[in-house]
């Protein structure tokens, strides 16, 4: 089947067609509607060396950088995403989903900070106190550990909160799903149909086969009784016909040699029958 009489099928079912895609609209819409708009906010952090660690370099702490702050960095993260640090960010009025992890391809202790929910304004204020708290609970590790307060590692915000941005990857993605699981059983519908209504084809009577000289004589015989009357009496007088130029011969039978009783027996008749 082409696309041509695939076109075809489809104008002749247009009344199965017609609702099925209406339906597929209508599954569209619904799917817009349900599926709400998410909004996501993220900022970026960074661990910086603690005040004496960077008295060597005049106090810069960009310049004094030891691997211990990544591996810091990746136990914050996993504190963070806790189901406490989850209850203490909703109890402060954060709503929205939380997420802290390390920076892709990042080269130091670089940490994301991430909330997503549907609520523009929320997930920004929500994105505040995530980063707030994180280090508040920066400080809460190293205070329990009573580490002094020059020589506790420090936090510090490298990209604030930004406003939140509209998600609409997922949603899309379900718009898409909605609209091609519509039109494919529309189509199905539509051949369905036509597979149905379409007329079967007669077949188309067998001929005889007709025997060979390999065949049984049954098989011949039962192939010659279903031969028309009219063409064995054709076949059978044009075999009869003398072939030209050949002379016909005539069989005539001999007579049988009669024993001496039934000879004495003929001529007895034969006189009675003449008297």
């Amino acid at each position: 089947m082409d696309l041509a009489e695939i076109f075809r099928v489809m104008r002749r079912r247009w009344y199965v067609l017609l609702p099925g895609l209406l339906l597929t609209v209508g599954l569209t819409v619904a799917v817009a509607l349900l599926v709400p708009v998410t909004y996501q906010s993220q900022s970026t952090v960074v661990l910086l060396n603690s005040e004496k660690a960077t008295m060597a370099y005049d106090g810069n702490p960009f310049l004094s950088t030891q691997t211990s702050l990544t591996g810091m960095a990746d136990g914050l993260a996993r504190s963070l995403n806790s189901d406490g640090s989850v209850r203490q960010l909703k109890s402060r009025g954060a709503t929205g989903t939380f997420a802290a992890k390390l920076a892709d391809n990042a080269q130091g202790p670089l940490m994301w900070l991430t909330v997503t929910g549907t609520d523009k304004t929320a997930v920004l204020a929500s994105d505040k106190i995530l980063t707030a708290y994180a280090k508040q609970r920066l400080d809460q590790f190293q205070q329990q550990q009573s580490v002094a307060p020059k020589a506790m590692i420090r936090m510090t915000t490298l990209v604030p909160p930004q406003n939140p941005v509209a998600q609409t990857k997922t949603r899309l993605e379900y718009l898409v799903m909605g609209g091609c699981l519509g039109l494919v059983l529309s189509l199905v519908a539509v051949f369905y149909v036509e597979a149905r209504r379409r007329p079967q084809r007669s077949a188309r009577p067998k001929e005889p086969a007709q025997p060979t000289a390999g065949e049984p004589v049954a098989e011949q015989t039962i192939a010659l009784r279903q031969t028309p009357s009219w063409s064995r009496s054709t076949e059978n007088r044009s075999a009869a016909e003398p072939r030209a130029g050949r002379p016909v011969v005539a069989v005539v039978p001999t007579a049988e040699p009669l024993d001496e009783e039934s000879t004495h027996g003929q001529r007895s008749h034969t006189g009675q029958r003449d008297r």
